[in-house]
Parts: structure tokens; C-alpha cells; sequence
């Protein structure tokens, strides 16, 4: 029996960053649907619960895209609150990477660090792929530093975290000039996962960190985020620092995405997300 993956992308035109990589995860038929939201994808979901019988639903499964994280957020509960009984499939949500993204850049970390021992710092840190590296990050016993624009946000995103990872050691700072100098102080990880274009420290600002011992750009567009790592960049050791740019972290990125598609075709009762994803991510540490 075929292996078919429905792929439901919250934006107007489907990612076709998201249909290559199935296409390489192996999947027989990929159906993909655009601006798909709570109100129009309840009958897709039927389609793909009623057509196969419950002990052949794992041949089929589905995939929650698009630019907008929240919106895919919604529509993964719209997804799962159709399904009832056996009639399920198994859904991967990765709504503009992020889920996919912060994996690979933490197991990138940990390949350096011990990541139940660390102090680390998310800039741009209630972005879709930040707050999730942070997640992860105090998942795995981290102590985080999360970082942004406004105080409240990363108030917010540290509240959330908490109520995520029980015992969780996340701190809210603002991304001021004395916010970012209070939040440097004594860090051994820095993740940038800002917008496009924003640039959160000059070369000289990070290789002053005495402390830093990884840093990781997750930035692909100039003006970089860490000035000084090139996006090619893949465990280059830079004085004291070991770096990675977004396309150095991308490799593991895509590995990821293509065995959790996989993943998918094993069971019809998994759901991945953002914990499940960076279980995938770790076994290629």
C-alpha cells in the first residue's frame, strides 16, 4: 500500500521547501492543500481517516505547514479534535521550521556542551524557532537566558516554557544594550534566532564573551546575526568559539524533517512536535 502524506499549508501557496523534503523522505504520493485554516479542514482530514481502514491508517499521514506558527498550532488541535477512535493518522507539525530548526541547532550545541550544565542565551528568544530552542534547551536542564525586544514577551515566553518543562530554569531579558550586556555575562551557548536582517551582536561583542564557548547564527540573510559566522559554517572553531551558521545547521535540519516523515508511516497515533522532533534530531548527535 502507498504511502501518502497530506500535506496542509496555512499559506497561500504550499512550501515547496516542505514538498522536496518529502518527496526525498520517500513518501509514494504527496497531496498538498493551501490556505487551509480550522474552518475549511475538517473534510480533509475525513478524507484521509475514512478512506483506509483502521489497521492500513498508517500508510497515511499528514503534515501541518505554512508561515504563520500559531496558525499551524490551531490547526493541529482542529486536526486531532476530528479525530475519534481508531480513525486517526499520525501528524507532523512543523509550521515554517521551527520545530525542525531548534532541534537541530540544540543537538548542534550538544555535540560541545553538556547541556544539563549550561547557561545559555536565545536571542530573538519568542520567535517560532527561539522560544523552542530555549524549550528545548531547559528541557534538557539548561539554564536559559530568553531575550527580546519587548520585557513582556520574553516574560511570556518564559511563563509558557514553565508550563511546559516542569522545573524549568528560564529568564526573561530585554534586548536593550544593557539587557544584552546583562544577558551575555557568563553564557556558554548563544543562539541568534532573530528576523532576517536583525543583528544582535558585532564580531568584537561575542569573542569578548570569556565565558561563550559555542555560538550559532540561525540567520541565512545579511546582515547576519552574529557578525563574524558565515552561514556555511559547520563546528568552525573561531578563537575560543565553536560556530555554526544556518546552512551548517540545515543539513541536520532537513536530516530530521525527512526521518520524522518517516516516522510517520509507522504508526497512525503519533503526533510530533516540537519535544517529539528533537528526540528524532538526537539520534544523529
Amino acid at each position: 500500500m502507498q504511502k501518502i502524506l497530506i500535506q496542509l499549508d496555512t499559506d497561500s501557496i504550499c512550501s515547496s521547501f516542505d514538498r522536496v523534503v518529502a518527496v526525498d523522505a520517500g513518501v509514494d504520493q504527496l497531496l498538498s492543500y493551501a490556505n487551509i485554516n480550522v474552518d475549511n479542514v475538517e473534510a480533509l482530514v475525513h478524507g484521509a481517516i475514512f478512506t483506509r481502514s483502521p489497521e492500513n491508517l498508517h500508510n497515511t499521514a499528514i503534515f501541518i505547514g505554512g508561515s504563520d506558527v500559531n496558525a499551524g498550532e490551531e490547526l493541529l488541535k482542529k486536526v486531532s479534535k476530528t479525530f475519534f477512535g481508531p480513525m486517526q493518522v499520525s501528524v507532523l507539525l512543523d509550521s515554517n521550521g521551527s520545530n525542525t530548526t531548534a532541534a537541530a541547532a540544540v543537538v548542534s550545541a550538544s555535540r560541545h556542551l553538556d547541556l544539563g550544565n549550561v547557561d545559555a542565551l536565545i536571542l530573538g528568544g519568542t520567535g517560532p524557532v527561539g522560544r523552542r530552542c530555549a524549550q528545548i534547551l531547559a528541557s534538557q536542564g539548561a539554564r536559559v537566558r530568553v531575550a527580546s525586544r519587548s520585557l513582556l514577551k520574553a516574560q511570556e515566553a518564559c511563563q509558557k516554557i514553565k508550563q511546559l518543562v516542569e522545573g524549568s530554569k528560564v529568564c526573561p531579558y530585554e534586548s536593550t544594550e544593557e539587557g544584552i550586556a546583562a544577558a551575555v555575562d557568563g553564557v556558554e551557548l548563544i543562539i541568534a534566532a532573530g528576523a532576517a536582517g536583525v543583528q544582535f551582536l558585532t564580531a568584537d561583542e561575542w569573542q569578548a564573551i570569556d565565558t561563550l564557548k559555542v555560538a550559532i547564527d540561525l540567520n541565512a540573510v545579511p546582515p547576519l546575526g552574529l557578525e563574524g559566522i558565515d552561514a556555511i559554517d559547520k563546528g568552525v572553531q573561531k578563537g575560543n568559539v565553536v560556530c555554526y551558521g544556518a546552512v551548517g545547521v540545515g543539513g541536520l535540519k532537513i536530516k530530521t524533517h525527512k526521518e520524522a516523515i518517516k516516522q510517520l508511516f509507522t504508526s497512525n497515533t503519533f503526533t510530533l512536535k516540537t519535544t517529539e522532533i528533537y528526540k528524532i534530531a538526537s539520534q544523529f548527535a
